[in-house]
This record gives structure tokens, sequence and C-alpha cells, in this order.
């Protein structure tokens, strides 16, 4: 059975710099009916235990360390047994949320391939919404996982500690906008769009 992509939304608060937000983050499941892998970890485990069902979690992938994005990651792994992967360079944003004593599993770098119902998520690394932020791609799948990188309407927001207005930019250009036009970009908060429609 060919690899699906499955979505909710779920609900609670972004907090940094002194400040907290409401929000509500996307969750995007993939894989088949057997097995799947969960982008990202906000607010409540049993909303996304919702979405994977009675499938095999075989990993929850972190696009970057805002709590609004790892907050209940920690008890998703308990409650599934998945790994946590995240990129190494979000280790203080992380910390802010869960200390030092709880950690990930394994890290991700640029070019990582993560396999999941006979398709494959590459990691491309995006730093500037935060320093590991990540985007993945599932070319037979015809989309790309921006989690905070890429919005309808433009770049994440970088007006925060370890963001970057610059690089942002120089890492949409370079790593997003080459991909094909037509290419999905599933995001991290709203609605969908597409790689030509936020192409300048």
């Amino acid at each position: 059975m060919r690899a699906r992509v499955d979505h909710g939304v779920v609900s609670g608060t972004f907090s940094l710099d002194g400040q907290t937000f409401d929000v509500d983050n996307n969750v995007w499941v993939i894989g088949d009916d057997t097995e799947c892998v969960v982008i990202d970890a906000p607010h409540d485990v049993d909303a996304i235990l919702a979405i994977v069902g009675d499938r095999r979690v075989t990993a929850i992938v972190c696009t970057h360390a805002h709590d609004d994005h790892v907050r209940v990651a920690p008890a998703l792994r308990e409650r599934t047994g998945a790994p946590i992967l995240l990129h190494p360079a979000e280790r203080p944003l992380w910390e802010l949320t869960h200390g030092t004593d709880v950690t990930w599993d394994k890290d991700l770098a640029d070019g990582d391939r993560i396999e999941i119902a006979g398709s494959t998520l590459t990691v491309l690394h995006t730093p500037g919404h935060a320093p590991g932020a990540v985007c993945l791609h599932a070319p037979d799948l015809g989309c790309v996982f921006t989690g905070d990188t890429l919005f309808q309407g433009g770049p994440g927001a970088t007006g925060r500690s370890y963001s970057d207005a610059d690089l942002i930019v120089a890492s949409i250009r370079a790593r997003l906008l080459t991909l094909p036009a037509a290419t999905v970009v599933h995001t991290g908060h709203g609605p969908d769009t597409t790689i030509a429609a936020e192409t300048p």
C-alpha cells in the first residue's frame, strides 16, 4: 500500500523570550495502514494518537525545537516506543522546554533519508527560524513538510532568540524554491501552499 499523508490540528501555546501566545499547530502523519512517521509533537499526545490510530509509529521527527513543536515529544515516545529525531543545533531550544535530563534519540543531518511505507523523506537543513530547523521532502508524494520555515505568504518568523532573517531567506531560496514548482508545501501552522505560489 502506498504511503499517504494524514493531518490534524492541535491547539495550545507557544512561549519564548518571556511571551506566550495561543497557537494552532498542524500535525502531519505519513505512512500506510501499518506504520507511520509523526512530524512534530505539539500540545496533546492523545490528539496526535487519534491521527495515528492503531499504526506503529517508527519515528517522531521534529522540524525544530520551539516548545509548540516538541512539548509532548517525550510523552509521545513513551506511549509509542518511537525514537525522537532532531537536528543537534536545536539543543538550546530543546533545553528551554525539557532541560538537560530529557533528550532526543537520534540527530538529524542534512541529506538524511527516513524511509516509511515505501516512501522516503529527505532531510533538508533550513536554518533561520531556528538554527537546526529542517524541512522534509517527499518527492514521490509531491510534497515538502516545512515546519515553520515556509508558510503560505512567505518565511516563518525570525524576531525571537536563535532566529536569523537573512538566513531563513537564504535557506528558502537554496533549499525550497529549487524544488519542483508543483510541490505542495505542508506547513507547521495554517494552510498548505505550493512552491510555485511562494516563488517571488
